[in-house]
């Protein structure tokens, strides 16, 4: 860690410098709260070490201030006049943990194994927090597929490198579950895997997103806020729908793939993250490099390795175990015996074409299992679309198929019908086997907001 001593006795820096070092830390040293101030702007802190007796200043008001700026990393103070009216007031502030002077180099490697401890925790609650958000359905890594074989291996090589991947496949086929595979059978796997959604966001909130931003560079930056490329630093960065990245931040990306530095927003000096990047589009990245949307040295830079997902339609061999096991994912979830299916049920489910790959096929197996009446689905429990012999099934026209129209006036023509016969833009985005985000963009697109 990069650890701030703020202490105006020299012995006491030295000592405390000495014992943080020999544990394996950086120590930066301040003798004020104004110099501690100045230098929590300047570089990352991960924690402070602060005298209650600063001088002629009160450690607790220079406690106040550094929170006051909006930084937030754990705070152990020092003092000679250990009491306990000072500890809980100290703690009721929210100081970390409690050190007397004089000390001994093993309290302090206590104070920060305890530190340590508690920040291993906070990890691991964000990544079962990022796991359960996750919206992708879960992926087996067991395919009869050869093109789903040769793509796990591929990956399984690429892992134990550090070079950037690109993966490539329409949405909905477990890209992201496929990218946290890579990472967590990487050598980075200690590490944070952090996920950009690239078309949730401005450009200018996108750009904070994932560089960080300065107090006072915009409106509403009210703190000094680290990015995700930080917090990315020796572990992955996954760029999901990296084709909807804005023009004006792929010069940004290219230089943190190039030289491994960047910038705060609002901010000149120059800053280092050593993570590995991940992308995911179900773009034509290629058609999108010869428009001139996307940035040829960055397609490069980011297609290092390209793993191809195939949409589920062409993988038919693996369609059966699926639903078997996400009838069986499902069914513990909520709680009841494993429901199984129908012979009816079963063959509308096989013959289907899931559009939606993956994810369509995991939320109509979930909405199955939720509704059913038994612990049998049966045909009159799936989605209207699904009953493929059902009297309210609405037979595709394609009469006007091979007409004289183009493919984007077919998407368009599709978009609107399906629209038209949805009440909400969630159920037409997995109509469509897309994200709401993309169908939201198509709809503008055409005007029919």
């Amino acid at each position: 860690m990069k650890i701030l001593i703020v202490d105006d006795e020299e012995n006491i820096q030295k000592t405390t410098s000495v014992a943080l070092t020999t544990m394996g830390h950086q120590a930066i040293s301040a003798f004020s709260g104004r110099q501690a101030i100045r230098k929590l702007a300047e570089d990352r802190i991960d924690a402070v070490f602060l005298d209650l007796r600063l001088g002629n200043e009160d450690g607790l008001e220079v406690f106040d201030r550094i929170r006051a700026e909006g930084h937030d990393m754990p705070v152990i103070m020092f003092t000679a006049y250990s009491s306990i009216e000072t500890a809980i007031e100290a703690t009721r502030k929210g100081i970390f943990d409690y050190v007397p002077k004089p000390f001994v180099p093993e309290q302090i490697r206590q104070a920060l194994k305890k530190l340590e401890h508690n920040s291993n925790l906070l990890n691991k609650v964000q990544e079962l927090e990022s796991r359960l958000a996750e919206t992708d359905p879960t992926l087996s890594f067991e395919s009869s597929e050869p093109s789903m074989q040769a793509v796990f291996e591929v990956a399984d090589k690429a892992a134990r490198s550090d070079a950037n991947i690109l993966l490539l496949g329409p949405s909905g086929t477990g890209k992201t579950v496929l990218a946290r595979r890579i990472h967590n059978s990487s050598n980075r796997s200690n590490g944070a895997f952090v996920v950009v959604h690239c078309p949730s966001l401005s450009k200018e909130l996108l750009e904070s997103e994932l560089f960080g931003h300065v107090k006072g560079s915009f409106t509403g930056a009210v703190k000094d806020t680290w990015g995700k490329v930080e917090a990315a630093d020796h572990g992955t960065m996954f760029l999901d729908e990296i084709g909807d990245l804005p023009f004006e931040i792929q010069a940004k990306l290219l230089r943190l793939l190039q030289e491994k530095q960047y910038e705060r927003i609002g901010e000149t000096k120059t800053r280092s993250s050593n993570a590995r990047i991940l992308a995911a589009t179900n773009k034509d990245i290629q058609q999108e490099v010869s428009d001139g949307s996307f940035r040829e040295d960055l397609y490069y830079r980011i297609n290092v390795i390209t793993l191809q997902l195939p949409s589920l339609s062409q993988r038919k061999a693996d369609l059966k175990s699926l639903i078997e096991s996400y009838l069986l994912l499902h069914s513990k979830r909520i709680g009841r015996p494993a429901v199984s299916l129908s012979s009816e049920a079963k063959s509308a489910l096989l013959v289907y074409n899931w559009p939606g790959n993956l994810r369509e096929l995991n939320n109509t197996i979930e909405r199955c299992v939720i509704l059913c009446s038994n612990d049998k689905i049966t045909l009159s429990d799936l989605p209207v679309g699904l009953r493929h012999d059902d009297s309210e099934s609405v037979p595709i026209d394609t009469q006007g198929l091979g007409g004289a129209f183009t493919l984007q006036e077919l998407e368009d023509e599709h978009i609107r019908r399906v629209l038209d016969h949805n009440e909400s833009l969630d159920t037409a985005a997995q109509r469509l086997g897309i994200d709401t985000a993309t169908l939201y963009r198509k709809r503008k697109k055409l005007g029919l907001l």
